[in-house]
Parts: structure tokens; sequence; C-alpha cells
């Protein structure tokens, strides 16, 4: 018996060393997420978790947040990034078309999508100006706040929003374009980001605001007040969480993690539309899975879009682009 006793006890220690020199070297990764500005909260809970589950253990993280565009464009001018979290598959393309994250990204589980929201409204407490749809917000006097649609991901959804659904309306190009332009005559201002524009309405400008149902939830828990509005239809909203090439194996666990249904269910209560949908069916998310049906919204994808490569040349280009045209019309931001 004693001959075999030996290799017995010899594995788990060869073992249990592997195991302390795996832990060493991971505990000097650091994973860098760059994001855009509204997950801040829910993405510092993620992170502070992931610190407790094998994958995490002995990883720290350096985050920074910003508008979207903004971010990827700093990306790709060399800011030091493992982790993307921003808010439109354009600015991942822009990382992407850099070398820096891979072309085939949306192959990913999920599409490389972590989470979706909706486009929305907040408007004043008891909703004086009756804002209850699209419609609504060109009516005489109505003041809106939104981003600017150069530097926000966010003011970009809002633009296409409300071209898409004058459009699933029945009015032809030319008017919805000539409606976008209206709603823009009563944008009184365009911060940064989603953010910023959402702190500049919380302070006491303009009557209503377009932005992430996910930025009102979070807004509403924080203590602002206001009356959240899905209008219909809407856009569904799909950020997407990537690598870049360069990152270490703890940020692409890290990602994984993001999809797990454990950190779904925190996107789900923290106003994020989980990409894995049966996390809505557990009795404890009841409140949230009414809240989220709000009926129809379409998606970038749509044949009135046609992915944001596409909506980019249409819409965003800083030269030709038909934003560039509405904010020179009305006096806004062209850059």
């Amino acid at each position: 018996m004693r001959r075999f006793l030996l290799p017995v006890l010899i594995v788990p220690v060869l073992f249990g060393c592997a195991s302390s020199a795996a832990q060493a070297r991971q505990a000097d990764t650091t994973v860098k997420l760059v994001a855009y500005s509204t997950p801040k909260p829910v993405m510092q809970k993620l992170v502070s978790r992931f610190a407790h589950q094998p994958a995490g253990q002995g990883v720290s993280f350096t985050q920074s947040y910003g508008p979207s565009g903004s971010q990827a464009r700093a990306i790709v001018a060399g800011q030091p990034a493992d982790v993307a979290f921003l808010s439109t598959g354009l600015d991942i393309d822009t990382i992407a078309d850099a070398g820096l994250v891979s072309k085939t990204w949306t192959k990913a589980p999920y599409g490389g999508i972590a989470a979706d929201s909706v486009v929305a409204f907040v408007v004043r407490p008891g909703n004086p100006k009756r804002i209850h749809g699209w419609k609504d917000l060109v009516k005489p006097g109505v003041k809106v706040v939104t981003p600017n649609p150069f530097s926000s991901g966010s003011a970009k959804w809002n633009v296409l929003a409300a071209y898409g659904q004058a459009r699933k309306s029945g009015q032809s190009d030319h008017k919805a374009v000539r409606f976008v332009t209206k709603l823009f005559k009563h944008v009184v201002a365009q911060d940064p980001s989603g953010s910023t524009a959402a702190n500049t309405f919380f302070s006491g400008q303009g009557d209503v605001l377009i932005t992430y149902e996910s930025e009102a939830y979070a807004a509403f828990a924080s203590g602002e007040r206001g009356k959240l509005v899905v209008p219909k239809p809407t856009m569904l909203i799909e950020l997407p969480m990537v690598a870049l090439k360069s990152a270490p194996s703890a940020a692409k666990a890290f990602i994984k993690y993001a999809h797990a249904p454990k950190q779904q269910r925190i996107f789900a209560a923290n106003g994020y539309r989980p990409v894995v949908k049966s996390v809505l069916k557990r009795p404890d998310l009841k409140s949230w899975r009414k809240k989220y049906s709000t009926g129809p919204a379409f998606t970038i994808q749509d044949r009135l879009f046609g992915g944001w490569r596409k909506v980019n040349r249409v819409w965003f280009d800083p030269v030709k682009g038909r934003m560039v045209g509405i904010e020179r019309a009305v006096g806004g931001p062209t850059h």
C-alpha cells in the first residue's frame, strides 16, 4: 500500500503549486474597461462582483466612462483598453476598422451585445405639457433636450428613432427628414453625452429629455423626479461589449461573466433589458418584466436603416450627412 501512497500525495501538491502560480500571474492582471457614460453604476456592480469569482480573483480594473463616440476615437488614438462597452455598433466598428477589434465581432454570442434598452422620453412630474408620443415633441412651446449626435451614441439612437417612427407611420423619406429637422428646432441643449444631457434636464432645463430608458431608470433610482414615457413605436438600443485583440484572458472572462444569467438579472433590475430573455421569467423580476412590455420596437437592421455603416454614411458623415445639414439649419453643433 505504501508504494502507491506517495504518488497520490504528490499530485495534490503539484496541482496546488500550479494553481498558486496561475493565481500569482493573474494577480498582476489589470483589465482596462472603456465604456460609454450611462452604465457606470451597473458596471461598477459587475466589476465588484467579478472579483469574487474564480476567474476574477486577483484581477484589478481601471474604468473610463464618457461619450461613446469620443471613447471609440480615444481608443483608436491610443487610449489603453481591453474591454469596450459602447452604445452603438458603429463605435465598435470604428475600433475594428483600426485593427484593434475583430471585424467579425458580431459573431460573438448574442451578436456581441451585452444588454438592450429603448429610446424613451422623460417628462416633468405630472407631465404638464402632455407629452405622450413623438408628435407631441414638436408642439408649440415644447423644449427638448437631447445630446449631440456627433459625440454621443445616445443622440444617434434618438435621431434614428425619430426618423424611423415617422416612416413607420407612413411618411415618406422626405417628410420623415423634415420631422427630424422640426424636432431639432425644439432642442434647447445638446450636451456631449447621454449622462450630461440627463444632468441638464434634471437641473431644470427643458420640458422633455430624449434618452435611454435605462438612463431614466438610473436617474429615478438616484432620486431624480420625472415620468418615463416610452413612445410607440420606438427603437431598440443594442449595447455592444467586446474584447480588444490585445486583451488578457481575464477581459474575455469578464464579458462571458456579464452574459451569465445572474449578471443579466443585475442588468434587468437596473433598467437594462437583458439579452438573456429567460431571466425575466424570474418571480423577483416580475415588475421589470411588466415595465419592459412597452410595445413594438424597430432595430438598426430594419430596411429603413440597413445597419450602422450605411446609417453613418447617410446620417452622420461630418461632411455630407443629413445631420450636418439639419444642425446647420437650426444653429446646432456640427462636430
